[in-house]
This record gives structure tokens, sequence and C-alpha cells, in this order.
């Protein structure tokens, strides 16, 4: 291996090694004095970079960990699983199943649940444009619920929990619920389902109605209409319809036998 080659691997080893001291032999051993402390400068900025990109995606996680916590999470993250690509606001998908692992994290059992949520709200909140068909919805008093598909709002998704986590999230984004209902909330052991979608540019989070987590489930995995009513006996529909209408969840429907091309605009 030439001195090139090995240099680079020092550098990817001062990025990416951990702990930090296997880094620092590794560099060590191809620089000298000044290069090792202008790399060792650049894994103080690489480390940043990853706090700073994690904070954007969690950062309710990153308020209920406090600043130095979090600064420590993120950079065990950062050597555990660096990113892949260049896009860092794609990086941080893993980091649910990193919490859940940690055993520093094990006496607050909520965290990873918290971070998905906050993934799948920043999933969401890029996924792509959709334009709804309000005409479309007229074929819900004309076709058999067996024969009809419907049409979700970008970025949806559903998440079940053992702790509160959309009460969690909501208090920290929006004061509401306040902190006293969320603890009351932690202490009496209540669970929570949460739905996520993207309406206009944002977005959304609310606590799934009953039957409706089973509901969306059903439709996201293709199903129609009349299967998804199955699945969710307990869901009221003629209330649900209008709520996600309005909401932005429920975009539009079609026959399920409907060809892509007819479904294509003109």
């Amino acid at each position: 291996m030439s001195a090139l080659a090995r240099q680079q691997e020092a550098l990817l080893a001062v990025l990416f090694d951990w702990p930090a001291e296997l880094a620092a032999n590794a560099l060590a051993a191809h620089t000298d004095g000044p290069w090792a402390r202008g790399l060792q400068a650049y894994q103080a900025n690489g480390h940043a970079l990853g706090q700073r990109a994690l904070q954007g995606a969690y950062p309710v996680l990153a308020q209920l960990l406090g600043s130095q916590s979090f600064a420590a999470l993120a950079r065990a993250f950062w050597h555990a699983s660096p990113p892949a690509c260049g896009d860092m606001a794609q990086w941080g998908a893993a980091l649910a199943d990193f919490v859940a692992a940690s055993t520093q994290l094990q006496d607050v059992p909520y965290l990873s649940d918290v971070a998905r949520l906050e993934w799948a709200l920043h999933q969401s909140a890029s996924a792509a444009d959709a334009q709804g068909d309000a005409a479309s919805l007229a074929l819900l008093t004309t076709h058999d619920p067996a024969e009809l598909l419907l049409r979700l709002s970008p970025g949806c998704s559903t998440q079940a929990s053992a702790w509160p986590i959309v009460s969690m999230v909501q208090a920290h984004a929006a004061e509401v619920p306040d902190f006293t209902a969320v603890r009351q909330l932690l202490q009496l052991g209540v669970g929570e389902e949460a739905l996520i979608w993207r309406s206009g540019l944002r977005a959304q989070l609310r606590q799934a109605l009953p039957g409706e987590r089973a509901f969306i489930t059903a439709l996201l995995a293709g199903h129609t209409l009349g299967v998804a009513l199955q699945q969710a006996p307990v869901l009221d529909i003629a209330a649900w319809l209008p709520l996600a209408v309005q909401s932005g969840l429920l975009l539009g429907s079609h026959p399920a036998s409907a060809s892509p091309t007819d479904l294509a605009p003109p």
C-alpha cells in the first residue's frame, strides 16, 4: 500500500474510528505533529456537523437529553453508523435502534420511540408533493368499498407505542398539552398511537382515532376500502372521512380496477 493510501486510511480513521484514541494512534503513524492536530480538528468539525444534522431531525430528543448528553450521543452514533451519502438530511434513520440498544439510556425507555416518531416526521416533511382530487371522492357514494382504493397524503405512516409519544412531541413543539399533563401520562403508563402525514409543506401529527391505525395500515398496504374497514371495525368512518379530507390526509379515491394510465392527469 502506498504512503498516500495509508494517509487516506488514517484520515477516515480520524473521522469515524471510535474511541478517539484509536484514530489518534492511526494518525500518528502516518503524519507529523502539525498535520495530526489539523486532522483532529477535522474530526471535531465532523462531530459538529453530525450533531447539527441530528438536532435538525430530532429536536425533541435533543431537548429530552440536554445539550451535553445529546452531543455525546451524536458523536457515538457518528462513529457507529457514519453517513453513507453526502446528503446529511438523510442520515440518522438508525438512531432510534441505536438509542434502544444503549445501556446508558435504559432508564429512559421511551426515548427510542420518541426518536422513531421524530424520524417519521422528518421523512414526511421531505416527501414528494401530491395534488388532491376532491372530485374523485364522489366515488365513495357510487362504488362498493370492495372495489375502491383511497389515496393518502405522501409521507403518511403510523406508530404505536407503550408511551405517550404524541403528547410528548407536541408538548415540546407547541406546549400543548403541558408538561404536567405529559408527566401524568408517563406515570400512568398511557400508550399512544401516532398518525403522521404531510399537508402543504409541513409534516402533521396527531393521535390516531380508535381503529384508525389498523385502517391506515391496510390502505398503505394497497388494500381496498372494504378490506381496510374490515381491519378496523371500531373506526367511525362517517366521522373519519370529513376529518381526513379537511386535514389533507385523504387526497382522493379511484376504482381498484383502474390502470395507471386511467389515473394519469390529462
